[in-house]
């Protein structure tokens, strides 16, 4: 084992483990940070909750640490037990020295009195680091240092070895691709390529977790290519690397791939702040593409309805990730509508066709706005100044109508009490009929005053029949 000091100074050990260390060092055990805690203190990126490994097991860890703040006990069938300390969340894991069936992803949980052999057992070199809380000596058995100085992510043992143990390891490194914006060495890409099938023993609640926050990182972009490089995302999200076959609705041979990645690339470039929805929307917009692909008497190529294609595969692919219903419908509304704004043409929707617009959009309008203006990544800089400035007097006629009529709450003029007063009717189906009515109305005409809304409810109602009117 390589023990050495200079790479401790670069590391700062906050109070709360300094607190933890003296606790640990009077009932006679070892304290060390370890993982992600000691990468990112290298990287110069703070982490506010702390992970550390020691010798002491479960049950002398929770004796320990019970003066010291509230804990908590979800992990501690892994060895991994929870306390707060002042701000901060910590856990502190038995060292492991655990074996796997390499039938499925869980492991048997061995407990080990080695830091060496807990350090082996993880995922990357750049994540088995450790720092001894008390002596600050710097544990790096694995060269996960310079690996760190290059950027390089490797495994403390092969790469075959690691994710047979664990094919969840495979997703994790794109996840890191993403978000430490390193690279993956050569043999750990081969063994990711060769065992890509290995993925399908996880479950698509870890897989969903994985995806989430490698979308999330600060490249995407490269994460995902590595997941279609190696085979990976074939398992995991075929629609991606489906892309790459479909020709583009001009002709050209613009690769839709590549086109969505861009896409991809752009909405980031006008977020806030990351905004899972809105990446997963630009991810999938054009999923239906190669399922509608269609080639015309022209020889131009077509994709008629594919935003309506791509809608429904998007449901499709994100409940077999386990996603929340809501979460699934808001992505699949944003697939569903990015092509709508396309009929603009120079200005000629009515204000009827910009009520419609912003009230199919709802509460994803602002998304709506940063997904279509993504969309555009031709290389004709007249074409594409055109379709910033329809978009821009677009969003002004939004805007107009939105100070006027107030669009975001959009009723018809007479509610469902009204309707059932005004019809003599109970509440029912029906009601819901005449308030679809009165709301299309609403839609083409823009307010009403209140007795011409009663008129036309009235007239709908002898022209449908119904009793009372």
């Amino acid at each position: 084992m390589m023990s050495v000091q200079g790479p401790a100074e670069l590391i700062a050990v906050p109070d709360e483990a300094r607190r933890l260390g003296a606790a640990f060092v009077q009932a006679g055990h070892e304290l060390h940070l370890v993982g992600g805690t000691v990468r990112d203190a290298l990287m110069g990126r703070t982490d506010e909750d702390l992970d550390f490994a020691t010798d002491a097991r479960p049950d002398d860890v929770m004796r320990i640490v019970g003066q010291l703040g509230p804990t908590w006990t979800t992990g501690i069938e892994f060895g991994t037990v929870g306390v707060q300390v002042g701000e901060r969340q910590c856990e502190i894991t038995t060292f492991r020295a655990d074996r796997y069936d390499r039938m499925s992803r869980k492991p048997e949980v061995a407990y080990g009195d080695s830091l060496l052999d807990d350090l082996r057992r993880r995922d990357f070199t750049m994540n088995a680091m450790a720092l001894s809380v008390t002596d600050r000596v710097f544990t790096d058995p694995f060269g996960g240092l310079g690996d760190l100085a290059r950027g390089v992510l490797r495994t403390p043992s092969t790469p075959e070895e690691s994710f047979a143990d664990d094919p969840l390891r495979m997703l994790r490194a794109a996840r890191f691709v993403s978000t430490l914006r390193v690279t993956v060495a050569s043999e750990v890409q081969a063994a990711m390529t060769a065992m890509a099938g290995e993925i399908e023993r996880i479950s698509v609640e870890r897989v969903q977790v994985e995806l989430s926050k490698l979308l999330l990182g600060a490249a995407p972009r490269d994460g995902l290519q590595l997941l279609v490089d190696t085979g990976l995302a074939d398992r995991v999200l075929p629609e991606l690397p489906a892309l790459r076959m479909a020709a583009d609705e001009h002709g050209q041979h613009k690769d839709v791939y590549a086109h969505t990645l861009q896409v991809l690339d752009q909405a980031i470039d006008l977020e806030d702040s990351p905004d899972l929805v809105l990446r997963w929307a630009a991810l999938l917009h054009d999923i239906g593409k190669p399922a509608t692909r269609r080639m015309e008497p022209d020889g131009r190529v077509s994709f008629h309805h594919h935003e309506v294609v791509g809608a429904k595969m998007t449901r499709k692919r994100l409940r077999a990730l386990a996603y929340p219903r809501d979460f699934t419908e808001h992505v699949a509304q944003l697939v569903y509508l990015h092509l709508r704004f396309h009929g603009y043409g120079r200005g000629e929707w009515t204000d009827s066709a910009v009520r419609r617009y912003v009230t199919d959009a709802g509460p994803l309008l602002d998304r709506l706005h940063k997904l279509v203006r993504s969309d555009c990544t031709t290389r004709n800089r007249r074409r594409a100044q055109a379709l910033s400035a329809a978009y821009d007097a677009l969003e002004r006629r939004i805007a107009e109508l939105r100070a006027r009529e107030e669009l975001d709450r959009i009723r018809p003029d007479l509610d469902g009490n009204e309707i059932m007063a005004l019809l003599g009717i109970p509440p029912g189906p029906l009601v819901g009929r005449a308030y679809q009515h009165l709301l299309a109305l609403r839609m083409e005409r823009g307010p009403l005053p209140h007795d011409e809304a009663v008129a036309e409810l009235l007239t709908w109602a002898r022209e449908h029949g119904v009793q009372g009117a």
